[in-house]
């Protein structure tokens, strides 16, 4: 390996440590405030980048069928769980909350495709399209179940995904696809070595985007909120704060994360149905790296999984997927003799 290609395979592994970085972040934000492994964070990616896909190819994104069931589930279980406590006075809050927020960007995205806007326009309408999608599963699938065992939110979290890959499939089809570069041009970095405007674009969006999570987690009154339920739920629920309005909080900025990680990654592969789970996996080794609570930490693993994908994939193409998931390996038995253990006292119990 020369100079010139480890140059290529880093600057290519900070790209994709990039994408890896606001995915672990959106995990790592579901698992502090809810305690759930949200297995289907890549799955709202790659049907962010699928809406793109159907948005500059002049067909209305199936997407927007996607939400609409969704949010109708959502509202018949927000609807019946009212009625069941005796509170119907509470219906039509639902009914905006369930009912009209999420057809707003359904409505934005049907007015978009029918007509023609600008690719700028069209990338915003394909991000919004996906924000609405994981606080309305986390309705219909996560609250009911809100205080069992992170296990069973886990195995939950994994049927889940797999109900999104087939419904992926009926809305969007086998078919891959693929969209236009959002940044065109090339950058000359060295004499000789130039890196493509899609990949800058990639590197300086997570740095944005890491510095407004940063800000909005301490400056912001919602981001405080999330921080104090992430440290203590009772206790955020003794000084007024509502754990559950904080979880949709999180699923919906998750969200937003997986519908612009959607977009960043559509120009530079064939995104199918079912490709976001490869992204979650490896975005779910760089927040185990952070412990499921490290910003920085899940950042820190974040570059470390996307050089360490580069640099295998020159090795060996077909074993990549397993290098990257074999960091676990060391991570987790390094996690374990360092964490102090908490040893049982054995009670002997007289017969």
């Amino acid at each position: 390996m020369t100079w010139d290609v480890a140059l290529i395979l880093g600057i290519d592994g900070l790209a994709n440590g990039a994408v890896y970085l606001l995915a672990g972040l959106g995990l790592v934000l579901i698992f502090s405030v809810t305690r759930v492994v949200f297995v289907p964070f890549g799955d709202v990616a790659a049907f962010a980048a699928l809406t793109l896909a159907a948005f500059e190819t002049n067909r209305m994104p199936p997407t927007i069928g996607l939400v609409l069931t969704l949010a109708a589930l959502a509202l018949v279980t927000e609807v019946g769980s009212l009625l069941r406590r005796g509170e119907g006075a509470r219906i039509p809050k639902a009914l905006l909350m369930w009912g009209v927020l999420p057809v707003l960007p359904c409505l934005l995205a049907w007015g978009a495709a029918r007509s023609g806007v600008p690719a700028s326009l069209q990338i915003i309408a394909s991000v919004l399209l996906v924000v609405p999608i994981s606080p309305l599963l986390a309705r219909v699938v996560y609250q009911p179940i809100a205080d069992a065992s992170v296990l069973v939110l886990l195995i939950v979290s994994l049927a889940l995904h797999f109900l999104l890959s087939g419904l992926g499939l009926l809305f969007f089809g086998p078919e891959g696809s693929r969209t236009a570069p959002l940044a065109s041009g090339m950058f000359e970095l060295a004499e000789g070595f130039t890196v493509s405007g899609q990949v800058v674009l990639m590197v300086a969006s997570a740095i944005v985007l890491s510095g407004l999570f940063f800000l909005v987690f301490e400056r912001t009154v919602a981001g405080k909120a999330l921080r104090a339920t992430a440290v203590n739920r009772v206790g955020a629920r003794l000084v007024g704060i509502r754990p559950a309005r904080t979880a949709m909080l999180a699923y919906g900025c998750a969200s937003l994360l997986a519908g612009l990680i959607g977009v960043l990654i559509a120009p530079v592969t064939t995104m199918y149905y079912d490709s976001g789970f490869i992204i979650g996996l490896k975005a779910f080794v760089a927040a185990i790296i952070g412990g499921l609570v490290s910003y920085p930490m899940t950042a820190i693993g974040a570059i470390a999984v996307g050089l360490v994908e580069s640099f295998a994939s020159f090795w060996s193409g077909a074993l990549k997927d397993v290098i990257v998931f074999s960091l676990l390996i060391p991570v987790l038995m390094l996690r374990s003799f360092l964490t102090p253990q908490a040893e049982e006292d054995e009670e002997e119990v007289d017969q």
